[in-house]
């Protein structure tokens, strides 16, 4: 039987655990997986940015496997309906009614790789899943499973035949990053596992109950939060607003993401209270993104990550002493 709470530290262990599961069965950075978690901790959605081959289907599968969730995969390409996505109405010829069958949609973990292949009509199908928990097919409204996130993949190599996720969509997910070349010897390791083994892909032990996920998902609230920090997280996000090389910067959706991100963060690493280092180190999955650039900073090849980084220099970062915060 699953506890109603847990301690942040009791919390932490359990993160752990999961981490070390996933990296039994996926080569890849820790500060990544780090990443993804804080995002399911922070009940957010991940978009993930990555040449093809470097194993995000196999992350995102493992990352449901070791947590103990239902997965579920669409591949996004021109043709595919929204309806293919959250289901359709089906006419049952025994009673000569229509019933609801489920789209992939209904899991915990949903996988939507390659998500810019798919027109805006059938990316859109997915934002109200995004935003709202819920799917509605021809004025019905369904619930869909607790918890639920979405992992979206991305190419950034291949852009001919794409369609660019409006600014709405890209707002809804709490972190983006990217994976990544495994270095020498990770490389070498993923070869070792490849030669000793017969079937294509590992497994992953199921690391968490039914049910705690959801309790986990809970601890971050309990995370105390300076105010000198609450100031920083709106400063930073303020500033990204006045950079002369932004069209549009991080909205208030935004500003709540990172304070979410930053207590989830603490509890990733079994503390109970948020220090600068969380708002720095999550800053930069968290708002990179969100940032539109103007036109001439596009022409003159300025990247979100460097706007951000000047931002994050620049603001002044506040001393915050951990007798005050624990």
């Amino acid at each position: 039987m699953s506890p109603d709470t847990l301690t942040v530290p009791e919390t932490g262990e359990r993160c752990s655990a999961v981490l070390d599961a996933i990296e039994g069965s996926v080569i890849v950075r820790q500060e990544f997986l780090e990443t993804v978690l804080i995002g399911v901790l922070a009940r957010g959605h991940v978009l993930l940015e990555d040449v093809p081959g470097t194993g995000k289907t196999l992350t995102a599968r493992s990352v449901a496997d070791a947590l103990g969730l239902t997965f579920s995969r669409v591949q996004f390409t021109p043709d595919l309906l929204p309806s293919d996505i959250t289901g359709t109405n089906v006419f049952n010829e025994n009673d000569g009614s229509f019933e609801f069958r489920r789209g992939p949609v209904f899991a915990n973990v949903v996988l939507a790789d390659e998500i810019n292949r798919a027109p805006p009509k059938t990316q859109a199908a997915l934002l109200e899943s995004m935003a709202e928990g819920q799917v509605t097919v021809e004025g019905e409204t369904y619930e869909l499973p607790e918890p639920f996130f979405v992992i979206a993949t991305q190419n950034p190599v291949e852009s001919e035949g794409t369609f660019p996720l409006p600014e709405a969509q890209v707002d809804r997910f709490a972190v983006k990053s990217s994976m990544g070349y495994p270095d020498r010897d990770g490389e070498i390791e993923l070869l070792r596992r490849r030669a000793g083994r017969t079937e294509q892909e590992p497994s992953v032990e199921t690391v968490l109950e039914e049910g705690m996920v959801e309790i986990l998902q809970t601890v971050p609230e309990t995370v105390h939060i300076d105010d000198d920090l609450l100031d920083y997280i709106a400063d930073l996000c303020r500033a990204t607003r006045e950079d002369r090389r932004v069209e549009v910067g991080v909205s208030p959706r935004g500003t709540q993401r990172l304070f979410e991100l930053t207590r989830a963060s603490a509890v990733l690493h079994s503390r109970e209270f948020v220090t600068p280092d969380d708002v720095k180190r999550i800053a930069r999955p968290a708002l990179a993104h969100r940032l539109v650039l103007t036109p001439e900073a596009r022409v003159n090849d300025v990247s979100k990550h460097a706007v951000l980084e000047d931002v994050l220099e620049e603001v002044p970062v506040p001393t915050v002493e951990r007798e005050q915060v624990a």
